[in-house]
């Protein structure tokens, strides 16, 4: 049996397989019902392994042992597999979830919060930059650094940008405003941008600019920027920079300050 290494790449991802398991499993695909040294000659996996393989296939629901001598193994059909993988899936995923937020309050947490603490009190701000590459890093990163504003979160965007962050980051604008967090947005104002305005009203002062730009500012004292044209770059391959620097953030916030109030207010930009 020849199966490509590309295809058997592929089926390891999103089975979440090794190897052997994959090789194994495919030979046992082709054959419907054999024994583990049928498996072994075709999969060309070590005799002595192939018996943990399907032992291991079987407990992820990929086999059944078939009753009688000598023992063979039956193939579940793919369609089943892809349910059965789902499922355990999921619940690993909530086993998981549930251990991380067991962790909430504990010594553990407290723990890594003193190492972290003390290891920052010993880092020059100006060591804390670093680089953000694909767009959901730069997200992940961004809602991270506003999700700690004190006092302000100052943010320019494109119009598709203002859509993202209406999308992804509403909730953690939300509970700013709750804290007291001043928070707002220039970005051009389209038609398009009508809905994500009105979503954000309340919760952040929005206002129409022409100039380009794509960066978010935080409490004066953090600033993340993004060095491309969101419409010219794929998601992937977007980059931002984020940098700890009260000098460059707050003289920044001030040239800010400038341009905000000769920006047209949302509500009389778009009828």
């Amino acid at each position: 049996m020849i199966v490509k290494d590309e295809f058997l790449s592929k089926l390891r991802r999103y089975f979440s397989l090794n190897l052997y398991e994959v090789k194994i499993w495919t030979a046992l695909l082709s054959r419907g019902v054999s024994t583990a040294g049928e498996l072994s000659d075709i999969a060309n996996v070590p005799r002595s392994r192939s018996y943990d393989v399907l032992e291991s296939l079987e407990k992820k629901g990929f086999a059944i042992t078939k009753i009688g001598k000598p023992i063979k193994y039956i193939a579940v059909p793919p369609s089943e597999v892809v349910e059965r993988v789902k499922k355990n899936m999921k619940i690993e995923a909530d086993d998981k979830v549930k251990r991380l937020e067991s962790l909430k309050g504990t010594e553990v947490v407290k723990e890594l919060n003193t190492l972290h603490t003390q290891g920052v009190d010993l880092v020059e701000p100006s060591d804390l930059s670093g680089s953000l590459r694909g767009r959901h890093n730069l997200y992940n990163h961004l809602e991270l650094t506003i999700r700690n504003a004190e006092k302000a979160v100052t943010i320019m965007t494109t119009s598709q940008g203002l859509l993202r962050k209406v999308e992804g980051l509403k909730p953690t604008f939300e509970k700013l405003k709750k804290k007291g967090v001043k928070i707002r947005i220039a970005a051009p104002l389209t038609k398009e941008t009508v809905a994500a305005v009105k979503e954000l009203s309340g919760v952040a002062e929005v206002k129409h600019t022409t100039s380009k730009g794509r960066f978010a500012i935080v409490d004066g004292k953090e600033i993340i920027f993004m060095v491309l044209n969101d419409q010219e770059v794929h998601p992937t391959y977007d980059v931002g920079i984020w940098v700890t620097t009260p000098f460059f953030a707050s003289a920044m916030e001030e040239l800010y300050d400038t341009a905000w109030k000769n920006m047209t207010p949302s509500k009389t930009t778009i009828k």
